[in-house]
């Protein structure tokens, strides 16, 4: 592949409804999006999955867009690449970034597989033609409203329902949760909201039969997460500890979780993503897809990776509609009793839609 043009997107969406973590309350999604163009004009696409602020990592928005422009693009333009793997050793030389590095590798995954009149599933070496999804529900202030979420999102088919906790909207809201719907899939997510001074209270957890409890304790952290591990019955899910191949190593070899959340942007793109896979899966570590309120390009993405063996957990990627008006690709990304049908085109597998793409579209630029 020779890449002869990258057009870089920042694009702002509005949610269709607010989303609350332990992080905050998100209205809205300023990502960017990644636009190759080999010599015969063929497309890949890629979703950087940042946000405006660095809350989830220390990645944001605004850093990524200059990461892209100014180090990341020109490494690639008009350079011959044979395969999205090699990519990596080409941006080994800055340090994490992963977000960024992650976008521009999706589209040349993309394109690579459009390239071979492949799917992107296929090109990775998925075999799934259908995958299970759950949902994850942020936190609320009235509980008869959590309530109603999950009723709806079960009646609707969803495989695994998981709730946002923070100190003080934990135990109580797990009870009442669990009182109400006694027999679903039920997980819980921290997002490094506790200390190992909480330990009390995620004890307290096991008696709530709780699939797993997500990232309790803070980001980049194995360690203590180890120590928790073995205090504990419920497994941990490691989330914002793992950013990479040597991460995964490490915390299964501290015993610092039983199962991880693979995010794609978090670990540095799918080729990254993949070898960790092929890590967990030969050491018995389940995994599941992680969301990041992906716009479709994203969501695509998601969708590919989890058609993997080892993704044996219903993962975040819910329909295009749970987040937005309006998304941009065609056909939307619709769940039917909590099965994703993937897709069979080549590439991700979904057209995107250009119109929605410019009605978006806040900041451009072309580099060729």
């Amino acid at each position: 592949m020779r890449i002869k043009e990258v057009v870089l997107y920042k694009m702002k969406m509005k949610m269709r409804h607010p989303f609350t973590t332990s992080f905050g309350t998100e209205h809205e999604r300023l990502f960017l999006l990644v636009e190759v163009k080999d010599e015969d004009g063929l497309s890949g696409w890629g979703e950087c999955v940042t946000s405006e602020k660095p809350l989830y990592s220390e990645e944001f928005t605004q850093s990524s867009w200059y990461m892209l422009n100014h180090l990341l693009v020109p490494m690639v333009l008009n350079k011959e690449i044979e395969h999205p793997d090699h990519l990596q050793s080409l941006f080994d030389v800055f340090k994490r970034n992963n977000m960024a590095k992650s976008a521009l590798d999706g589209a040349f995954w993309d394109l690579y597989a459009k390239t071979k009149g492949l799917p992107l599933s296929n090109a990775l070496g998925g075999t799934k033609s259908q995958i299970e999804v759950g949902i994850s529900l942020g936190i609320e202030e009235n509980i008869e409203n959590l309530y109603e979420s999950i009723k709806r999102k079960v009646d609707e088919g969803y495989k695994r329902i998981k709730i946002k906790i923070k100190p003080g909207k934990d135990l109580d809201v797990i009870e009442k949760v669990r009182s109400r719907f006694p027999n679903i899939p039920l997980m819980a997510d921290a997002n490094s909201a506790y200390t190992l001074d909480d330990v009390e209270t995620l004890k307290a957890m096991d008696q709530y039969n709780l699939m797993m409890i997500e990232q309790p304790l803070t980001s980049g952290d194995l360690i203590d997460h180890a120590k928790l591990q073995k205090e504990i019955q419920t497994p941990i899910c490691l989330d914002e500890s793992i950013h990479s191949y040597e991460d995964a190593r490490q915390a299964i070899e501290l015993g610092s979780g039983k199962i991880i959340n693979m995010k794609i942007g978090r670990v540095g793109g799918l080729s990254q993503a993949r070898k960790i896979h092929d890590l967990c899966k030969h050491e018995n570590i389940p995994l599941w897809c992680g969301g990041m309120l992906e716009s479709g390009v994203g969501r695509a993405h998601n969708i590919a990776i989890t058609t993997l063996s080892n993704f044996t957990l219903p993962g975040d990627t819910a329909s295009s509609s749970r987040y937005w008006h309006k998304d941009i690709i065609e056909p939307e990304v619709v769940v039917n009793n909590g099965v994703l049908d993937v897709p069979e085109a080549p590439g991700i597998g979904y057209e995107v839609n250009r119109k929605e793409v410019e009605k978006n579209t806040v900041e451009r630029s072309v580099l060729k």
